[in-house]
């Protein structure tokens, strides 16, 4: 297929996809600039922590609810809805700063209230795409989507630095609101969402048995069903493991090198950018199932090479190379989605999917640290025959006991990953 006709199939997407993007950098550069000054304020890391447990939990318990109300509703005016209250938090944050009454728990409560606008948006524009879009290019726009939030992730701490220090804050929280009106305009008059004419019948059934379909849906349909208890271990294991728990594994195996932290998180961005781009520019798989437990598999051998290694280099080559094949795997996930889940109940079911997945990440990071600081980390400054052999595999000293609960999440995700590839519930969803 020629790109100019490829382009002309996505001209609505593209023009929402590059508003939103934009959008996102501006909102990226004011939680990255809050930061900041939050931590200016207090010094403390648990201020910092609670700014995001604010912005998490919310969308969580309201998931269900926004997902039916996605599906009942005008996707477009609850995407305009969502980013214009959006704006009215970072505009009532620029007023209390500028009248210099800013506090703390005024971000703490703007961020429980744009996290619960989270909840309704995230659902709108998963069936708003689904519905812009052909199907033949699901996997490419997911793999644009990714490189979106990869570029967002790399840009926004850079360009949010330059300008506190061309303007400080006020500066930052001017361009988000500006760059707020670019999408919101582009939504408003460029963009037309079609319509999903719901069942009557279905109208007028109970709201809790409505929000109730998602689950449903996942359970009479075996192959999604299964994909997302996965991906629930998936999480817990990532959690566990280097994507919870990266930051105290190369501070403590490094005595603190704040520049090896930085260059290991620099290389998990420029793996989700590359990643992204491999599924943008490749033509979509024809079996999406096999190339999702694959480079899951991939994903946690990186683990394992970094647990049995002592330099940051190659921490941060096993991070790129994870990362990217996590945006390979996220793209095909959300292709497979969108192909076998009706437009009609897809807000529903990607609530429920969101919400089963994600519900093992807050044990996951609590477990992980509680497995470092009380267990791993006394075990392995301790003389033992087991100690002296794991010391062997992964070194010894600070950080050695992540090392090892990076080695075990590492085996345990290979195998969980690897015996999915030829199971035969998963065929129906690459025919």
């Amino acid at each position: 297929m020629k790109k100019t006709s490829i382009i002309k199939e996505l001209r609505s997407f593209l023009l929402l996809w590059s508003s939103q993007t934009v959008s996102e950098l501006g909102t990226a550069m004011t939680n990255y600039a809050l930061i900041i000054w939050v931590y200016g304020q207090r010094g403390t890391a648990s201020s910092i922590t609670l700014l995001t447990i604010c912005s998490f939990l919310p969308t969580i318990f309201f998931r269900f609810i926004a997902g039916t109300l996605a599906d009942r509703w005008d996707k477009k005016r609850i995407m305009l809805a969502s980013d214009l209250i959006a704006a009215c938090g970072t505009a009532a944050v620029l007023v209390l700063y500028s009248l210099d009454a800013l506090r703390i728990w005024h971000l703490y409560l703007i961020n429980v209230l744009l996290s619960f606008m989270n909840a309704f948006q995230s659902p709108a524009s998963f069936v708003a795409t689904s519905l812009l879009v052909p199907k033949a290019h699901y996997t490419r726009v997911s793999g644009l989507q990714g490189f979106a939030g990869s570029a967002v992730s790399i840009l926004a701490p850079a360009l949010g630095s330059c300008l506190l220090a061309f303007g400080g804050l006020k500066v930052v929280l001017v361009c988000d609101l500006a760059s707020f009106c670019v999408a919101f305009c582009a939504l408003l008059f460029f963009i037309k969402i079609p319509r999903i004419e719901s069942a009557p019948e279905r109208d007028r059934r109970p709201f809790w048995t409505s929000c109730m379909d998602g689950v449903r849906y996942l359970r009479e349909h075996a192959a999604l069903l299964r994909i997302t208890l996965f991906l629930a271990a998936v999480n817990f294991l990532a959690k566990l493991g280097n994507d919870g728990m990266i930051s105290p594994f190369v501070l403590g195996r490094t005595g603190n090198d704040q520049q090896a932290l930085g260059m290991v998180q620099s290389a998990v961005a420029m793996g989700l950018l590359a990643g992204s781009l491999i599924v943008t520019l490749s033509k979509p798989a024809k079996n999406k199932t096999k190339v999702m437990f694959a480079t899951t598999a991939f994903l946690f051998l990186g683990n394992v090479v970094q647990s049995l290694s002592l330099s940051p280099w190659v921490w941060a080559a096993a991070a790129f190379a994870s990362y990217a094949m996590a945006a390979v795997m996220n793209a095909n996930l959300t292709a497979v989605m969108r192909e076998h889940v009706p437009p009609e109940v897809q807000g529903r079911v990607f609530s429920a999917k969101d919400t089963l997945q994600n519900c093992t990440i807050p044990l996951g990071l609590f477990l992980g640290g509680v497995l470092a600081d009380c267990i791993m980390e006394p075990f392995m400054a301790v003389d033992s025959p087991l100690q002296g052999l794991l010391s062997r595999l992964v070194g010894a000293g600070g950080g050695s006991g992540i090392a090892v609960v990076f080695l075990i999440v590492g085996i345990l995700g290979m195998i969980i990953s690897l015996v999915q590839i030829n199971r035969p519930v998963y065929r129906e969803l690459d025919k």
